[in-house]
């Protein structure tokens, strides 16, 4: 097909795009083209847009309601994100939306600690209040690794309440890191140059211990008992993938990315099979960066050799999944400039010439959805790879084009596009101060 013109090209899309309104109706279409499917990707592309938070909370609220979806699981460890799922399931007595949010502590914190989150989680809470059955609720679940030492005072509170020897004998294994203290970096290195030896082994024999299931751990039943346990595997499978990831840091980008990104669809797939072993068809919303979760064969990412979470769930689940990107033109942002560094609400720069984005802002219209499935002129005209912004928790605007830009062939890349000409920052709960150390990224300088 030959080139067209930026003009003509916008104006086709004008013809084909369906415009958002404020309300939750707009996304009639989006609801439609989902139909039956099972697992909703919503990307976002930044870590600190309000509009990104506030549509995937509106998109996820519906299906739950219509199409009967009993899981969010999002890019945010597992035992601070397992804390707000006790907190919406009911599980903890007295405590409030700010208490279930208390985990997120460590950089950066408005990913999670923010206003949208807060009221959704209300909402969720509310929402599952009204069923008196737990099989009925709706859970919350983090799909990230950066957690190696929550993880491992998660696996041993619990094992210390229903089997204080298999707490002792964990304990011990995991007092392989107790060098190094929090700081996974200088583990990293050391154990990857054999300036120490690995904790492999240890972190590999406890996960394998708790799978097994000792009958210590099965004294106690019912749901919540399963529940609690399902948790605390995932905690000692999460520390076997974060000490590989870590070790994985100091032989490149590539293979990190992908430990990561394979750790996360495998907690999907665990959670799959968790909800399913309690009779339930799993059906679950994910949260996440667009560069997780748009399918990286078609991405520069990919071809480089990296792989991603919507690339395996298409792979695994096909026609089960749906994929939606969404994108922003400028407006403001919730960012650092540097890792570990104050959140700051930055200005998000007009996007570049020839980018996905500077395209969108031609056609006009202020909020759109884009159907990417159909077989209709305008895809087929959208297949030419063009720029594509990411921003993560990190916005360097004077290496914009470096730091922030990949091509991508947005048809392959997703089957829904949504569109927010101009965006605000998104609110943290606290407005000042410095986050505490988190886990170092494998991303730089973007830390998606």
């Amino acid at each position: 097909m030959a080139d067209i013109s930026l003009a003509a090209l916008a104006k086709n899309i004008r013809k084909v795009a369906h415009p958002l309104s404020n309300t939750a109706e707009s996304y009639d279409p989006l609801i439609e083209l989902i139909d039956d499917a099972r697992f909703v990707l919503l990307g976002e592309a930044s870590h600190g847009t309000h509009e990104f938070y506030r549509e995937r909370a509106q998109i996820t609220k519906r299906l739950i309601i219509e199409k009967g979806f009993n899981a969010v699981a999002v890019e945010a460890d597992w035992p601070d994100a397992y804390r707000v799922n006790r907190y919406v399931q009911g599980a903890t007595h007295g405590a409030t939306s700010i208490d279930a949010l208390e985990g997120f502590r460590r950089f950066p914190v408005w990913m999670w600690r923010n206003a949208d989150v807060l009221d959704f989680i209300g909402w969720l809470r509310a929402h599952n209040d009204a069923f008196p059955t737990e099989g009925s609720k709706v859970g919350f679940y983090g799909l990230d690794l950066y957690s190696l030492h929550t993880s491992i005072q998660a696996v041993l509170t619990y094992l210390e309440e229903v089997d204080p020897e298999a707490a002792r004998r964990a304990r011990y294994r995991y007092s392989c890191f107790e060098h190094f203290g929090e700081d996974t970096q200088s583990y990293g290195y050391a154990a990857s140059f054999g300036l120490t030896s690995s904790c492999e082994n240890e972190v590999v024999m406890q996960h394998l211990e708790l799978q097994r299931r000792p009958d210590g751990l099965l004294q106690q039943e019912g749901r919540r008992a399963e529940d609690e346990f399902f948790a605390a595997e995932q905690n000692a499978r999460l520390v076997k993938n974060a000490e590989a990831y870590y070790r994985s840091m100091v032989g490149g980008s590539v293979h990190s990315w992908n430990l990561r990104d394979k750790h996360m669809a495998e907690t999907l797939e665990q959670l799959v099979e968790h909800l399913e072993s309690q009779g339930q068809t799993a059906k679950i919303v994910i949260w996440a960066h667009n560069s997780h979760l748009g399918d990286a064969r078609a991405t520069e990412m990919g071809k480089r050799g990296e792989w991603n979470v919507g690339q395996l769930v298409r792979e695994k689940y096909g026609n089960q999944a749906r994929l939606v990107g969404f994108s922003t033109y400028q407006g403001s942002v919730t960012a650092a400039s540097n890792w570990n560094s104050p959140a700051e609400r930055k200005r998000v720069r007009p996007a570049l010439a020839g980018s996905y984005e500077a395209l969108f802002h031609e056609v006009g219209v202020a909020r759109f959805l884009l159907n990417l499935r159909v077989f209709n002129e305008v895809v087929e005209q959208l297949r030419k790879p063009r720029l594509e912004r990411a921003i993560g928790v990190i916005y360097r605007p004077e290496t914009e084009r470096m730091s922030h830009y990949f091509f991508a062939t947005l048809p392959e890349q997703f089957d829904v596009l949504l569109h927010f000409d101009e965006t605000r920052a998104v609110e943290p709960l606290e407005r000042t101060g410095k986050g505490q150390r988190g886990e170092v990224p494998e991303t730089f300088p973007t830390g998606m």
